[in-house]
């Protein structure tokens, strides 16, 4: 422990962000990092308590607290304090394979059970975490690391996203070759198409794609695996198979007029943005444009706020959010204690900008959408929405939804996007490769494993524990390599 009074001595201080009405004008990250001898006072925050929750990564009334990847942050808190960033780097990258990920678009449940949270601001581990990270990119830390040797045994992942790179850079140190299949033109999966560049700017993703090249991992482009290449031919070519195609398949709204023109799903939305961006700066034209529309959203989650930052960047007229859920209380409420994670009214970036621009948060709540409008043509013109309670019904033994009577109102919108969760993965894959399906449709293993009903083919992140973290998907990747490895040689070194 570097400074044993560092928690009593010095306050939080964030990364400064540009301001609302500045940033929307461009898509890149917008956050300054302070300077680093107080990134060092920050880290020696970090009091060394005796039960590091924040490491701890378990459920806690149903809710995890603390990180999934088991990160041994007071050890490299107390290295940054004593700048010896190196070391830092080496502890770090021992449980994380890709900091610069989570280090932007994790929601930090290690923060949230850290013990100076308890009585006052926990230690900004996050920023921490992205100091070490780029620290190690930048005083050229971040090299190839390709294995000594070489196993004779070949593994094919199937999807890019943080779930088959964490199994894919995994299996390679292990040194079993390896072949990553992405249906897009770009690798990255979720972190390319479904995170938008102010969160995650996709030269971060380039970077450590370049490095995993260098190390050995090979990555192929524009296939899909299971309509442009059968699975039996992976199965013939390659001695294990891991499906790590997230969950693609996007809840729908079925309500009256849902046919009419101008209602996308929120992942399709994004997507185009990201693509057409990095493609010509948005110069083709081929995304989907709410400049000048009255912008409807349907979801409070992170794609939710992801899709208003966006909306407001590309010019919208108005933009509102729908959430059927009651708004969170400002703070911990007495039956939500620490370390559990706290389930409060969280402002982020998307709701920060739209107050700026429009002066209002963007959010109804307890709203869902009755009726799409549409006019003769079949456009778009507008919602009827209506306010829902949540009832107790004793005959199911929980809470129903149901409408409030006479809520209804009628919101004007040239442009709603679908932001209400994913039901699984697209089940074209599973039903290629025979795998089985549980009841919420994604690929069933037995508790704790990774291994499918087919031989050789195993899986991990979304499309296995459903719609989740970044955080969690890496979890899975690793866990799913060492699980593939065994299955492989007889015994793993993995962890």
């Amino acid at each position: 422990m570097g400074k044993p009074t560092g928690f009593l001595e010095y306050d939080r201080k964030n990364n400064s962000g540009t301001s609302p009405l500045e940033r929307i004008k461009h898509y890149n990250e917008f956050h300054t990092p302070i300077e680093e001898s107080l990134r060092c006072q920050q880290a020696s925050r970090c009091m060394d308590c005796g039960v590091p929750f924040c490491q701890n990564g378990k459920p806690i009334m149903g809710m995890v607290s603390g990180c999934p990847l088991n990160n041994l942050i007071p050890e490299w808190n107390d290295l940054i304090f004593t700048n010896e960033y190196e070391a830092a780097a080496h502890r770090l990258l021992m449980t994380n394979n890709f900091p610069e990920f989570t280090s932007r678009v994790c929601p930090a449940l290690c923060e949230a059970a850290c013990t100076c949270g308890l009585n006052g601001d926990p230690v900004s581990v996050k920023e921490n975490e992205n100091f070490i990270i780029e620290y190690a990119y930048s005083s050229g830390m971040m090299k190839p690391d390709t294995p000594k040797v070489r196993t004779e045994k070949s593994v094919a992942v199937v999807g890019s996203g943080p779930a088959g790179l964490a199994c894919a850079d995994q299996l390679n140190k292990r040194g079993h070759n390896v072949t990553v299949y992405e249906k897009d033109d770009r690798i990255g999966g979720l972190l390319m198409y479904g995170i938008p560049n102010m969160k995650l700017e996709k030269s971060v993703i380039d970077r450590r794609v370049d490095l995993m090249k260098a190390s050995g991992v090979k990555f192929e482009t524009n296939k899909n695996v299971g309509e442009d290449i059968k699975p039996a031919t992976l199965l013939r070519k390659y001695d294990a198979v891991v499906l790590c195609c997230g969950a693609g398949n996007p809840r729908d709204i079925n309500a009256p007029g849902r046919d009419a023109n101008g209602i996308y799903f929120a992942v399709d939305f994004l997507k185009a943005t990201t693509k057409s961006l990095l493609d010509s700066n948005l110069e083709d034209g081929n995304y989907i444009s709410a400049k000048d529309k009255n912008v409807v959203i349907i979801g409070g989650g992170d794609t939710g706020n992801d899709c208003v930052g966006t909306s407001i960047r590309q010019g919208c007229k108005s933009v509102v959010q729908l959430e059927m859920m009651p708004k969170l209380p400002d703070s911990r409420a007495e039956n939500n204690p620490w370390p559990e994670w706290p389930k409060v009214c969280k402002t982020d970036y998307g709701q920060e900008e739209a107050i700026a621009k429009f002066g209002s948060d963007p959010r109804i709540y307890q709203t869902t959408v009755k009726e799409f409008v549409k006019d003769e043509e079949g456009n778009l013109k507008g919602v009827t929405t209506v306010k829902v309670e949540f009832v107790y019904d004793e005959e199911s033994g929980r809470n129903v939804m149901q409408e409030v009577a006479g809520s209804e109102q009628y919101i004007e919108a040239e442009l709603v996007l679908i932001a209400a969760g994913f039901l699984g993965p697209k089940q074209y894959i599973p039903e290629a490769f025979g795998v089985e399906t549980n009841n919420r449709s994604n690929v069933a293993t037995e508790e704790g494993k990774y291994s499918t009903n087919i031989d050789k083919v195993f899986t991990a992140g979304d499309m296995h524990r459903g719609q989740s973290l970044v955080v969690w998907a890496i979890r899975e990747g690793r866990d799913a390599a060492a699980e593939v490895d065994e299955y492989l040689m007889g015994y793993t070194c993995l962890k």
